[in-house]
């Protein structure tokens, strides 16, 4: 074969390569693959330059060291010669700890003033829809703000106190104080209770869909599930003795001035950046679960209402029963959205210096300069707090889910 039949014959192989769908994606992958890896290498190679032209040692050994500074909440022991890494993790707990109260708090908020939005009532309608629209539309860096300086450092100072449900809690510019449970020898005994109560409940519910499905007759399940939450701990409490007393704060009225006020170690105390950014986190986020709540509710057909009212069901039961249950299906992949916005804004904390995660985490490269490691522990963090968010939502998701049959 001659070079012009064999070039000839070469030319439609290539011109069949380059038009093929399939052979042109996989060379762009290639390219955008080699892009990025170099793009990486550049990236990693440039940051260890810069850290060694600084005199700065890369990697995690540095939260090993001391941290030598205080953290005015802290879940677990921790004190100034802690290490980084023990500072860090009470960072941590303290953002659990927000995200785990504003979760329920808003739930709770957001679907009371979801349902009152629909009421029949104008008056209650109006307040709610008043609530939404005032409270979504102020940033949620403001209303920490007004919470924290406006409302919480109006209250009495260190030497003075306001009371309240009896004189059992306490608030002042110090913060909230209450009863602190003391757990002695045999408490552990009230803990299995609570657990062995808590699965009755669950096998009790289990047991009673599957009756009134098959026999139509309902069971007092939240009443029953109740009695055995607070009947079980408490008979277990008798049994091992009595082993769990209430430590109360103690206020210190006279003596010098300096000494007046609650004594420390006595009792709770949650500071006021907490309830700060507590309050203002729920309340916020409660104004978007508020409109998730209704546009659910709207979006079941009111078909659906009318057949339960005229089996003589009351609208208070045809809401529980009827209405929200097929309303949690529209309900739920928004709501997932807004407990990772929520999880997510207690970074703000930042601003009224309460210790989170990123609070803490700061302080620590401030004091170290351990920048990368430090942003990648957050990074980390927060996509763990958020996957593990968002698969707990998508099970409850595909448990409302409809059944084909």
């Amino acid at each position: 074969m001659s070079i012009q039949e064999q070039d000839s014959a070469g030319a439609p192989a290539r011109a069949s390569l380059l038009n093929d769908p399939k052979a042109r994606g996989l060379f762009y992958q290639v390219v955008l693959i080699v892009a990025l890896v170099s793009f990486g290498w550049f990236i990693v190679s440039n940051t260890i330059a810069n850290l060694e032209r600084q005199n700065i040692a890369s990697g995690f050994g540095f939260l090993e060291n001391t941290a030598g500074f205080g953290i005015i909440q802290a879940l677990t022991d921790y004190s100034e010669t802690s290490s980084y890494g023990q500072a860090i993790f009470v960072g941590f707990l303290n953002t659990l700890l927000v995200a785990a109260i504003g979760i329920l708090l808003a739930t709770i908020l957001g679907f009371v003033i979801g349902v009152a939005r629909l009421s029949n009532n104008w008056v209650i309608s109006r307040l709610a829809y008043c609530y939404v629209e005032l409270v979504r539309n102020v940033p949620l860096l403001l209303q920490i703000f007004f919470w924290y300086f406006a409302v919480l450092r109006a209250v009495p100072d260190k030497r003075s106190k306001w009371s309240f449900l009896f004189d059992t809690f306490h608030l002042n510019i110090a913060g909230l104080r209450g009863p602190k449970p003391v757990f002695g020898d045999g408490s552990s005994l009230i803990g299995w209770a609570l657990i062995a109560a808590l699965v009755l409940a669950f096998g009790i519910a289990q047991w009673s869909r599957k009756r009134q499905e098959a026999t139509g007759q309902q069971f007092p399940v939240f009443w029953t599930g109740l009695g055995l939450i607070i009947a079980l701990p408490v008979v277990a409490y008798f049994i091992a003795g009595m082993p769990v007393h209430l430590d109360y704060p103690v206020f210190n009225e006279t003596g010098p001035r300096l000494r007046q006020g609650f004594v420390l170690g006595t009792g709770f105390n949650l500071i006021p950046e907490f309830l700060a950014l507590t309050l203002a986190l729920a309340i916020y986020t409660a104004s978007f679960i508020a409109e998730i709540v209704r546009a659910g509710i709207q979006a079941v057909s009111h078909g659906q209402t009318e057949a339960a009212h005229a089996l003589g069901i009351r609208p208070g039961p045809t809401l529980r029963l009827v209405i929200i249950p097929q309303a949690m299906r529209v309900i739920i992949p928004p709501l997932t959205s807004q407990y990772l916005n929520l999880t997510k804004n207690s970074s703000l904390a930042v601003a009224i210096a309460f210790p989170d995660l990123v609070s803490v985490g700061g302080t620590v490269l401030n004091q170290t300069g351990q920048a990368i490691e430090i942003i990648g522990i957050w990074m980390i963090v927060y996509l763990s707090l958020s996957l593990a968010t968002s698969g707990f939502m998508n099970w409850y998701n595909q448990r409302m889910a409809l059944v084909e049959r």
